[in-house]
Formats: C-alpha cells, sequence, structure tokens
C-alpha cells in the first residue's frame, strides 16, 4: 500500500507519525525497550499530545533480531499468531549515551539515540539494512484506519526474492505485493499462497510476523527501501542473517517449520480423473488398464470433485450412479499396487445433508448477526467449516476418518483462499488475520487425521493455499493456470518463489488445468513435471492422459517417469535434505549461486536437489537458451560435457531436454524404473562427475522411509577412484565413472577403478 505522494509528500488525507530518536532506552532481561517519540523532544512541552512508539528488540534465536513496534497496547488482538520458535539464546547488550545495541550470534543491531532515527542491522563488520528517517511509524489514511509502517533501505544492486507463491519475474524489486490469499490463477499478481518473508542477496531475509494482510512495496514506492505495513496498531518483523541464501532459508524454517518428509510413493506419477470430465469405475479402469499395457508405471490415482454427487460438495459420500461400489472398487485398485487421492474442500453446500447437521451443532462460520455465513460461489449456498472450533475440526476429521478406513490413501485440499472477513470465529479471532490463517488450519487438520489412521510417514497433501507453517504440510501444487507454454513459464516462476519461503515440495499440473493443450506443449510439460518434486497429470475439462495427444507423448512419459524412479536414490535423498533444513527440492539458481551475478535473475531454470541443473524446453520447437554456471558439467541423458560459465542455445527434441550434472557430484541411481517406493540401497550405482582430484564425497542413501540405508565415501587420488561402503547391507552395488565401470559382490565393501583418461 502506498502513502506517499513522490518522497517528500503524503498522499491527501493521510497522515504519518514517524519515529524520530531513541529517546528513551531500556534493557530488559535479554531485550531492550525502547520508547521512540514521533517529533523532536527539545523541552518537556514537546512530551504532550504526540503519539509515541514502543519498540522491543529481542532475540528467539541466534542470527535471528526480532522487532516489534507498538502503537496502542491495548488495540492489538492476539489470534490467531503464527507459531514462531522461541529458544531465547544469550545476547550482549550495550547501552551509552551515543547508541543502545543487542547482538545475536554475528548478527547486531543499534539505535542511535539521538536524532533522527536511525537502527541499523550489520553482521561480520558489515552493514545488512537499516530503518532511518521517516522509516517506522504510524500512519492513518483517509478512512482512519489505522496502520503500522516499516521501510528498510535497500543497497545499490541488492535483489529481493520471496513473499511466497509469485507467477512474475523471481526478483521482486519495483513490484507491488499484498500478502493476501486469492483464487486468481497464475497469470496475475494474486497468489494462493502467501509469504510474509522476503531475503535478498545481501545476506539477511525479513519475516514479517503478521498473519492477516501485509503490503509491500519493494522499492516501488520508494526505489531504494523496502516497505511494508499492516493494518492494526502493531508490527513485528525479524531480520535474519546468513550469510548465504541457504543458511537464510534454514534458519527461517528453524523458527517456522520445516516440512514433514513425505512417503517416497508419492514421488511416483499421478493421474488424476480431471475436473469436469465424465467419469466412471469403467472410466477409471479404462486409464489404469491403459497405463499398463503400455508400460507407464503409475502411483496415484485422484478423484477429482465428481467423486460426490453435484451441488453437495463437500458431503464425503461416493456418488452412487456412478461409483455404485466403492469399497470394491478402492480393493481393486489398491490390490494393482496403486495409493488413492481424494479431492476435499472446506465448504459445504446447502444441497449437503452435512449443511443442517453442520449448522446445527455450530460447526459451521457465522455471521455477526449469529446467521450462517453463506453465499452461491462454488457450491449453491455454500457455508464454510469453522475450523477454530476444535468440535468442527474432529467433525470434519471424523468424516476423513471413514474414508480413509474405506482405503483412501491421501487428500486435494483445494480452495481455501476465499475465505470472508464479515464473519464471526468460534474462538474469537480476528477475521482479517484469520484470511490467510485460515488455509493453515484448515490443512493442518486434515494432515493430522491422516498422520492418525496412516502414520506420520505416510502423511501427504495435495494442497493450494497456505501461509506461514503450511510448508509443514507439503505437499503443494501451484494452482489452476492456462496450458500453454507462457502458462507453464508462470508455474515455474511460482514454484521457484515459493520454495524461497521454505517449501520443500510443490508441483503443477502437468499440461496446464484450463483447456485441451497442444501435444507439443503437453510433451515438454511432461518432462518439466516428472523432473519436479511431485508429478501429476491433472486438468480441467480435458483427459490428461497421453494417448489422447499422440504416441509420442506415450513415449515421452514413459521415458521421464521411469527415469524419476531410477533417480529416487538420489531424489528422496534431496527430500530427507528438505525436510532436515528446509531447503527446496527444486531450487532457485541464486540459492546455490548467490556469488555468480548471472544467476540472480534466472527464473526458467534451476536445480533439482542440489546436484541436477533442469532447464524446461518452453517452445514446441525446441529451441531452449540456459545458463551454466562455472565448471564442467556433464549432461545426464548422453553423457556429453558443457563447459561454464557461460550461455548456450539448443535444439531438443521431445524426448529430451537440459539436464546437467554438477561438476564433482556423485548420483545414487537405483535399479528399478517401474516404481517410485523400493530398496534404493540394493543394486544402487554410483555415478560420479568430474570430481577433482583429491576430492571426497560421502552419499547417504536413503531407505523409503528417509533413514540412512547405506553410507558411502566417494574419492580421487590421481587417476585412481575410490569407493567404500561405511555401513548398510550386504548388497550389490556398483561405481561407474566416464564409461569405466565394475560391479561389487554383495560381500564387496570396496571398489576402486582406474580412469583411463585424466580429466
Amino acid at each position: 500500500m502506498k502513502f506517499k505522494d513522490g518522497y517528500w509528500r503524503m498522499r491527501p488525507g493521510v497522515r504519518g507519525d514517524y519515529a524520530t530518536a531513541a529517546h528513551d532506552v531500556t534493557a530488559l532481561d535479554g531485550s531492550l525497550r525502547v520508547l521512540a517519540p514521533t517529533r523532536e523532544i527539545t523541552r518537556r512541552g514537546n512530551t504532550i499530545d504526540g503519539p509515541v512508539l514502543r519498540v522491543d528488540l529481542s532475540s528467539p534465536m541466534p542470527d535471528v533480531i526480532r522487532v516489534r513496534t507498538v502503537h496502542f497496547a491495548g488495540s492489538v488482538p492476539d489470534s490467531p499468531a503464527f507459531a514462531v520458535r522461541d529458544d531465547r539464546p544469550e545476547v550482549k547488550i550495550a547501552v551509552d549515551a551515543g547508541e543502545a545495541a543487542l547482538t545475536s550470534g554475528d548478527l547486531t543491531v543499534r539505535v542511535r539515540r539521538d536524532a533522527p532515527w536511525e537502527m541499523t542491522f550489520s553482521a561480520g563488520g558489515r552493514e545488512l539494512t537499516r530503518s532511518a528517517g521517516k522509516s517506522l511509524g504510524a500512519v492513518r489514511d483517509p478512512a482512519d484506519r489505522h496502520f503500522m509502517i516499516e521501510q528498510l533501505r535497500l543497497s545499490a544492486g541488492e535483489l529481493v526474492y520471496g513473499l511466497g507463491e509469485r507467477f512474475g519475474p523471481l526478483v521482486r524489486n519495483g513490484q507491488s505485493v499484498d500478502i493476501w490469499n486469492e483464487d486468481g490463477g497464475t497469470s496475475s499478481e494474486m497468489a494462493y499462497k502467501n509469504v510474509p518473508f522476503y531475503l535478498t542477496n545481501r545476506g539477511y531475509g525479513v519475516f514479517v510476523n503478521h498473519p492477516g494482510r501485509v503490503s509491500f512495496e519493494v522499492g516501488s514506492e520508494t526505489v531504494s527501501r523496502v516497505q511494508f505495513s499492516a493494518e492494526g496498531h502493531d508490527l513485528e518483523y525479524l531480520i535474519i542473517h546468513g550469510p548465504t541464501p541457504a543458511d537464510i532459508l534454514r534458519r527461517y524454517t528453524a523458527l517456522t517449520g520445516r516440512p514433514a518428509l513425505p512417503p517416497a510413493w508419492s514421488f511416483g506419477l499421478w493421474l488424476s480423473t480431471s475436473f469436469t470430465t465424465d467419469y466412471d469405475e469403467a472410466t477409471v479402469t479404462s486409464f489404469v488398464d491403459g497405463m499398463a499395457a503400455r508400460d507407464l508405471p503409475l502411483s496415484v490415482f485422484h478423484f477429482d470433485c465428481f467423486w460426490m454427487r453435484q451441488f453437495r460438495w463437500c458431503d464425503f459420500a461416493w456418488d452412487p450412479e456412478v461409483f455404485p461400489d466403492p469399497e470394491g472398487m478402492l480393493r481393486r485398485l489398491k490390490e494393482r499396487g496403486l495409493r488413492v487421492c481424494l479431492w476435499i474442500n472446506p465448504y459445504i453446500g446447502q444441497a449437503s445433508e452435512l449443511f443442517e447437521e453442520g449448522a446445527a451443532a455450530g460447526h459451521l462460520l457465522r455471521r455477526p448477526d449469529g446467521t450462517v455465513w453463506q453465499d452461491d460461489h462454488w457450491q449453491a449456498g455454500r457455508a464454510l467449516v469453522d475450523f477454530t472450533s476444535p468440535a468442527a475440526r474432529d467433525w470434519y476429521a471424523g468424516k476423513l476418518r471413514a474414508l480413509l478406513d474405506m482405503g483412501v490413501d491421501a487428500f486435494k485440499t483445494d480452495f481455501g483462499e476465499r475465505i470472508p472477513t464479515d464473519v464471526v470465529y468460534a474462538d474469537g479471532s480476528d477475521p482479517e488475520r484469520m484470511h490467510n490463517y485460515y488455509s493453515l488450519i484448515y490443512n493442518q487438520t486434515v494432515h493430522d487425521v491422516l498422520a492418525e489412521r496412516r502414520g506420520p510417514g505416510e502423511a501427504v497433501l495435495f494442497a493450494r493455499s497456505a501461509t506461514v507453517g503450511g510448508q509443514r504440510l507439503p505437499v503443494h501444487w501451484g494452482g489452476d493456470c492456462e496450458s500453454t507454454f507462457e502458462a507453464m513459464a508462470e508455474s515455474l516462476r511460482g514454484g521457484l518463489s515459493l520454495g524461497l519461503g521454505g517449501f520443500g515440495f510443490w508441483s503443477h499440473d502437468i499440461g496446464g488445468f484450463e483447456g485441451r493443450p497442444d501435444p507439443a506443449v503437453f510433451k515438454r510439460w511432461v518432462a518439466f513435471g516428472l523432473l519436479s518434486s511431485h508429478s501429476r497429470l491433472h486438468g480441467s475439462g480435458s483427459y490428461r492422459v497421453p494417448w489422447l495427444f499422440d504416441e509420442e507423448s506415450v513415449e515421452v512419459l514413459r521415458a521421464f517417469t521411469k527415469l524419476k524412479a531410477r533417480l529416487m536414490p538420489y531424489l528422496y535423498g534431496a527430500a530427507v535434505q528438505a525436510a532436515a533444513e528446509g531447503l527446496p527440492m527444486m531450487r532457485a539458481m541464486h540459492l546455490e549461486f548467490p556469488g555468480d551475478r548471472a544467476c540472480d535473475h534466472l527464473d526458467a531454470q534451476y536445480l533439482l536437489g542440489p546436484d541436477l541443473l533442469v532447464a524446461p524446453v518452453l517452445s514446441a520447437d525446441g529451441e531452449v537458451s540456459y545458463y551454466v554456471p562455472a565448471g564442467v558439467w556433464t549432461r545426464l541423458l548422453d553423457g556429453e560435457t558443457v563447459t561454464g560459465p557461460g550461455w548456450r542455445s539448443e535444439r531438443h527434441g521431445f524426448d529430451s531436454l537440459p539436464l546437467l550434472v554438477r561438476p564433482g557430484a556423485v548420483i545414487a541411481t537405483g535399479a528399478r524404473d517401474d516404481r517410485p517406493d523400493y530398496d534404493y540401497a540394493d543394486g544402487v550405482t554410483l555415478d560420479v562427475y568430474q570430481l577433482g582430484d583429491g576430492a571426497t564425497r560421502t552419499v547417504t542413501v536413503p531407505a523409503p522411509d528417509g533413514a540412512p540405508a547405506a553410507v558411502f565415501e566417494v574419492s580421487r587420488q590421481g587417476d585412481r577412484l575410490h569407493a567404500r561402503r561405511l555401513n548398510g547391507p550386504p548388497a550389490p552395488w556398483t561405481l561407474r565413472h566416464a564409461g569405466a565401470r565394475t560391479t561389487a559382490a554383495p560381500a564387496t565393501d570396496h571398489i576402486e577403478i582406474t580412469l583411463s583418461v585424466k580429466e
């Protein structure tokens, strides 16, 4: 939200009261309290009739500093609030006549005691950012609404990333961003997943700890500052020191939560009925039979909306006209080795039997006059479950328990964005603060019941809406997009941006959602989709089975589905890292190469895990340009090498795309290509790429439950390549390098290769 008319003046009817100095500073137990008048105090009379801001400085964990500013303390709502870790680490506090300072780890905040106001954040003797000169304050707009505001300096060349799932350019500079969940597709400034957290290439991140609407002006009102504001009388933000982008994400997710590890089977191919298509058990069976007959490995079958009766979403009851024997159908699908996912949402249509049941029990969200909140969007007379009520959560979960007991394995938790504010919540939560937060308690309710019935390691969602903390409840997908190359690029940008907010696992509708994709779009999207953390074929009004496009689509889907299955030892290792450290599986290039300025703006390529560079082909003719960082990279699909740094332009067939292995990587590949969940250590191959003389790499091959199954150490000395199994079962394994190959017997713990050509 913009408040100024240019740089010097406020907009008509807007009044701003900004901190002028740290007039009074008190050192408390592990914190500093600053009283900051909004006008200069030159005599005692200036202390009368004017706002004074209270600024509290503290640290919830090392290298993180919390700033909380309050105007009217009695007007601050207390719910809902994000769960933020607070370890109360040891800090250093110094107060003298000139300044007050608080240090946590390597991060220090300094507040100047005299005018003008200046609060500076630094680490390692280097300033990161500062609040100075009409930055921190309280603002009233022409409608007499009260906002708290802060502006932090942007240095020359400083770039901003994050703020949730955003489909425009990856770098946020020059953008206005409202943190407000909306069902807006992938082609606008709206987003399903809004996260008030950003990080910059200057070694720090900023988390605005406010669950409601936060407006960011990223160099868009004052071009040398990031401004953020929220309606109300308090504003809390946390400065998170890196220095690397990966370090910032590790600390941010340590504060707000890291992803649960999804089950290994969820990384296989998901096939959907699609949205408005006609289908019944015969249709489902024909799809499953068609995939099997064409040797297309399938892991999950998803039933979208019309598994339930029309007008009654959600009543959690199978439509008896098209699914007369749901228990039998589920049993038959399970006998074929498939998992089953069902579409749900938090709405209750008026025609559903559950409407009266929920209304009578008080489980539905109400208006201030006590009536049930309803409208006719989506489902006629729909109501909304009030997840702030424990009884309502248990009621909703009970409906899901019955489906899980029937044989369902996962839920697609659609919607959760269009949440009204003219309502009263059961727990008294502020409706504006609840708008985004609703997505968290909705998805948490579903994830909890899955973990309860299936076990924590088996719980997986396919969720569309999210906010801070939502990363704990994977998986998320990118929402409704067109079936075009442009929409494919939009989806990728959204996923990379979301990953920079700590979301480790992300997917999208292969082929796009709206419309029927051209075969070229479908085939290019297949390659991209199978080189994403999760892979789903889904559409709106048309089926997404590949043989409906052309026979080449079948071949392309087979090749990339099997490739992903073989890569699962490596990919699941990256998934374990995402759960342990908060680093996304699909990583923006800047995240891995922060010192390479050529990577700063790249948003059409990414790293899948730490060592695979993927550049999706966004054209029918196969033309693609991508950037290669320094070193000798190896093309995974044909073994050719590519030397960076530099840009490359290539043409690829539908069965190919730029897929490069990082220099020095050891990629663990599995012995099976027919499913994603198998014993990764049994018959594993360690492929060594451009490992430097004297270098050593440790490779952990995970089990399907995420625990270490086998650990190997690979090293090179001159023309000798050594690999040793440090632990793990006595299973056969292979070491491979540039065509040289040896296979170990089951009892062998050491392999040595003589390289024929020195690198």
